[in-house]
């Protein structure tokens, strides 16, 4: 298991307005200029998933979750989500405690 500074927290996200897109944030990669823009869009979310990704993993593990966000968006109506054991599954292999 990988150091605790050496993980990635993330959290994918709907949005509330209109449009209700589902989207990501990985937290310790935003900087000053987008951090405050960032925290608050997801903070006004309702969070679908959330964890901490090893970071020598990191760049798959952005792939597969840029790709679960695709197919959330891609999913019809209000309703369209994954089962939290849909998430373990695909992201399983990233995810550290």
């Amino acid at each position: 298991m990988p150091p605790v500074d050496h993980k990635t927290m993330f959290e994918i996200y709907r949005e509330t307005d209109y449009n209700r897109a589902f989207r990501y944030v990985l937290f310790t990669d935003l900087d000053e200029h987008n951090r405050g823009k960032e925290i608050a869009r997801a903070a006004a979310g309702e969070t679908v998933f959330s964890g901490f990704i090893a970071d020598e993993r990191k760049p798959a593990a952005r792939e597969a979750i840029e790709a679960i966000v695709d197919d959330l968006n891609g999913m019809d109506g209000d309703d369209a989500c994954l089962s939290p054991s849909e998430f373990q599954t695909r992201l399983g292999e990233f995810l550290v405690p």
